[in-house]
C-alpha cells in the first residue's frame, strides 16, 4: 500500500509569487513572476494538471492514493479540487489570510505558512480551530528553519488532537530543520517528504543524503511519523514519478517494516484512507 502524502492538480494556473502572477505559457512552461520556469514536464502542453494523469502516474508507479495540497504560485484551486475528490484522491482547501467559507467537502485545509504575508502563525489560528472542529486535518509548509516552530507548538498545544501534516520534510536542506522535524514528537503531528528530490536536486537520483536525513529524522521521532510525498508535478521536471518513489524502494539503508510505515501505513492512517485499490504491476517496454 502506497500512498503520496504531497502532490497538486490545477486545471488553470493563475497564481502569485511576491505579488507577481504566475500563469502558463505553453510546453509545460511558467511565467513565474517574470521568470520563465519549466513548471511541469513538457508534454503537458496545454498547461493542465489534471487529476487523470495523476492517477495514470499512480496507476504505472503502484501508488494507491494520493492527497492534493495547495500552493499560492498555482492559485486557488478548490473549484477544480472539489471535482477530483474520490476515494483514491484526498483534497485540501487552501487558507489564504481570509475566511475560508464552506470547507465541508473537503479533506483538510493547506496553509502556505512560508508564503503567508503575516508570518505569525499566532494571528492564523482560525483554519486549525476550523480544522479541530470539523475533524479534518492541516498540511503546513513552514518558512525554513525554526522560524515558525515555536508558534507551531503553541497551535499544537492548543488543539492537541488536532492532524497536522508538516511538508517539505521540514525544508530539510535549510539550517535548522530538524526543529521541524521535532514538532512530530507531538502525537498528531507528522512529517511527510513532498519536494525532498527538490531540495536534494543538486545531488540527483538516487538521493543518498535524502535517505540519511529520513533516517536521521526516525532517529528522532521515529518512522512511524514519516510520509512519503512525490510533489507532483514540479519534480517530475527531473525525474518521472516512479523515481521519485523508487529511490526510497531500492534503498538498503531503510528496512522493509519501516519502508511499508514511511511509504504507505502511517498515510492511510493519518489521512483515514479506506478502501484503496492496489493498482497492477505493468510490465513496461524495456523490462525483460
Amino acid at each position: 500500500m502506497i500512498i503520496d502524502a504531497h502532490a497538486h492538480l490545477w486545471k488553470k494556473q493563475q497564481g502569485k509569487v511576491n505579488g507577481k502572477p504566475v500563469f502558463d505559457i505553453g510546453g509545460g512552461r511558467s511565467d513565474f513572476g517574470g521568470e520563465i520556469k519549466q513548471m511541469m514536464p513538457p508534454y503537458m502542453t496545454d498547461g493542465e494538471n489534471t487529476a487523470e494523469r495523476l492517477l495514470a502516474n499512480m496507476d504505472y508507479a503502484g501508488v494507491s492514493g494520493a492527497v492534493i495540497t495547495q500552493e499560492y504560485i498555482d492559485g486557488n484551486q478548490d473549484e477544480y479540487l472539489l471535482t477530483c475528490k474520490s476515494e483514491r484522491i484526498k483534497i485540501c482547501a487552501l487558507y489564504e489570510e481570509k475566511p475560508l467559507g464552506d470547507i465541508s467537502a473537503f479533506d483538510g485545509i493547506k496553509i502556505c505558512a512560508g508564503r503567508l504575508a503575516d508570518r505569525n502563525l499566532l494571528h492564523h489560528t482560525a483554519p486549525f480551530e476550523a480544522a479541530a472542529k470539523s475533524g479534518k486535518f492541516i498540511s503546513i509548509d513552514l518558512a525554513d528553519g525554526d522560524a515558525q516552530t515555536g508558534m507551531m507548538q503553541e497551535i499544537i498545544s492548543e488543539f492537541p488532537d488536532l492532524r497536522i501534516a508538516v511538508g517539505h520534510f521540514g525544508m530539510v536542506t535549510r539550517e535548522g530543520w530538524r526543529e521541524q522535524i521535532k514538532l512530530a514528537a507531538n502525537k498528531n503531528v507528522f512529517i511527510e517528504s513532498g519536494g525532498i528530490t527538490w531540495l536534494f536536486n543538486s545531488e540527483f537520483y538516487p538521493y543518498p543524503s535524502a535517505i540519511r536525513a529520513i533516517n536521521e529524522s526516525a532517529d528522532l521521532v521515529g518512522f512511524d511519523k514519516l510520509m512519503w510525498g512525490s510533489d507532483y508535478p514540479r519534480t517530475m521536471t527531473a525525474i518521472t514519478y516512479k523515481m521519485s518513489l523508487d529511490f526510497i524502494e531500492k534503498s538498503k539503508e531503510i528496512s522493509e517494516e519501516n519502508k511499508a510505515l514511511l511509504l504507505g501505513e502511517n498515510a492511510r492512517s493519518f489521512y483515514r484512507f479506506a478502501n484503496l485499490p492496489s493498482p497492477q504491476k505493468i510490465k513496461n517496454i524495456v523490462e525483460d
